[in-house]
C-alpha cells in the first residue's frame, strides 16, 4: 500500500514549512540554492524585517530589522519591481551592512533579490543565497522567478487571512466604541512596543520573527473583550466603583469568548501561533505575583506574550493624554513599571522594554497623538 503524496501547499502546514517544500522542491534540479529567506516591509516605518527563512543551517539574520530607504539598491528594486542578482557577494566586502557582513560570515557568495508584489504592493523581498559564485545565470533566474511568484502569493495569502481576522477583531471594536479614547495611536503604539520587548528577549525565549510579527499583529487586540463593557464603565472618566470594577474584570474572558468564535468560524485554527491570540486576550491582566485577573496565574504560567503586552500596554496607557488625565512623562512612567517589576510585571519583559528605549521613542515621534487622541 502506498502513502498518499501531501502537498503541504494544499493541506493548511505553517508557512515556514511551506517555504521549506519549496526549497527542497528547488534542490532536486539546482542543488546549490542554500537558503531562501523572506524580509516583510512596514510602510508605516520604512523598516525590512526578517520573517521567515528556509536552510539546513541557522540563519544569519534573525529578529533583524533595515530601513529600507538606506539601501539605494533595495529602494531601487522595490520601486521598479525589478529582481537583481549579486554574482559574487565576496565584491561586497568593503560595504559595512551588517545583513552584508552576515551573509559573507556564513559564508554565502552570491545572491538573487526578488520583489514580493501582489496587486501592484510592494510586500518584501525574498532572497535566494548560494554558498557558491556565479550561480544565477538565466536560465536559473527565470525558474527563481516562477517560484518567487509563488513564494509571495503563499506570503500574501497568509497575512491577507490574519490581517482579515485582526481587521474584522477591529472594525467591531470601532464600531462597538467608536467613543473610547484607547484606540488609533494608542494601539499603533503598544503592538510596536510589544515587538521591541520580544526583540530584546528574543535569544533568551528562543523566539523567532514569525512569532515576533503575529505578536505584533495581535498585541492591538488585546482588550476587545471590551465590546461588552457599558459604556457607563468604559467611558466613565473618574474611577470606577466595586461593582463597575467586576463588570470591567470581565473583559479578558469575553475577549477570549470572541476570538475563539471568530477562528472557528473562519477556520483559522490552521494558523502558526493562533493560540498567542487567545493568551493576550485572556491573560494580559495577570500578575506576576498571583494578584491579577482573571485566573490569578504566577510568574511563567502567565504565556510570555501576555506578559509582554502587559508591559506595552501599561506604558503607552500612561504616557498617553486622555480627557480625564495628563500624559506622564516616560521618565515617571518606566519609574513605575520599575517600581512593579516582579511583582505585577515581568521582569524580563520591563528590563527589556527599557534597553529599547530609543526605537521607544521613535515609536512615540512616528505615531504621536494630535488633538483627537
Amino acid at each position: 500500500m502506498t502513502t498518499p503524496h501531501t502537498n503541504p501547499i494544499q493541506d493548511g502546514q505553517p508557512l515556514a514549512e511551506k517555504l521549506c517544500w519549496v526549497r527542497k522542491l528547488i534542490n532536486q534540479h539546482h542543488a546549490y540554492i542554500d537558503r531562501i529567506a523572506v524580509a516583510l516591509y512596514d510602510t508605516h516605518t520604512d523598516l525590512l524585517k526578517t520573517f521567515i527563512y528556509s536552510s539546513d543551517e541557522e540563519t544569519p539574520l534573525e529578529q533583524y530589522q533595515y530601513p529600507l530607504s538606506k539601501s539605494q539598491s533595495l529602494s531601487e528594486i522595490a520601486q521598479t519591481h525589478v529582481p537583481r542578482i549579486i554574482p559574487d557577494l565576496s565584491q561586497l566586502e568593503q560595504v559595512q551592512k551588517e545583513h552584508i557582513q552576515a551573509l559573507l560570515k556564513a559564508g554565502f557568495r552570491s545572491s538573487y533579490t526578488y520583489p514580493m508584489v501582489y496587486d501592484d504592493h510592494f510586500l518584501g523581498f525574498i532572497f535566494f543565497n548560494s554558498k557558491r559564485p556565479l550561480q544565477f545565470d538565466e536560465f536559473l533566474v527565470t525558474e527563481l522567478d516562477m517560484v518567487g511568484q509563488m513564494i509571495a502569493l503563499m506570503v500574501f495569502s497568509e497575512l491577507s487571512s490574519i490581517q482579515t481576522l485582526v481587521a474584522t477583531i477591529r472594525t467591531v471594536l470601532d464600531m462597538t466604541h467608536s467613543r473610547d479614547p484607547e484606540t488609533g495611536g494608542h494601539l499603533e503604539r503598544m503592538s510596536r512596543y510589544a515587538r521591541e520587548i520580544a526583540r530584546a528577549l528574543a535569544e533568551k525565549y528562543d523566539l523567532n520573527d514569525r512569532y515576533i510579527e503575529q505578536l505584533f499583529q495581535f498585541a492591538p487586540l488585546h482588550d476587545v473583550g471590551k465590546i461588552k463593557v457599558p459604556d457607563r464603565v468604559l467611558l466613565k472618566k473618574g474611577p470606577l466603583n466595586k461593582e463597575e470594577q467586576e463588570v470591567m474584570r470581565h473583559h479578558p474572558e469575553d475577549g477570549k469568548y470572541l476570538i475563539d468564535k471568530l477562528i472557528h468560524n473562519h477556520g483559522f485554527e490552521r494558523f502558526e501561533n493562533i493560540d498567542m491570540l487567545r493568551n493576550i486576550a485572556l491573560y494580559h491582566h495577570e500578575a506576576v505575583d498571583g494578584s491579577g485577573y482573571p485566573c490569578g496565574l504566577k510568574g511563567t504560567e502567565i504565556p510570555l506574550e501576555a506578559r509582554i503586552v502587559a508591559v506595552a500596554d501599561v506604558f503607552d496607557a500612561l504616557t498617553s493624554s486622555r480627557p480625564y488625565k495628563q500624559a506622564w512623562t516616560n521618565e515617571r512612567a518606566l519609574a513605575l513599571l520599575e517600581e512593579f517589576s516582579g511583582t505585577k510585571f515581568d521582569r524580563d519583559c520591563v528590563d527589556a522594554f527599557k534597553s529599547h528605549m530609543p526605537e521607544i521613542e521613535l515609536i512615540q515621534a512616528t505615531f504621536s497623538e494630535n488633538k483627537y487622541g
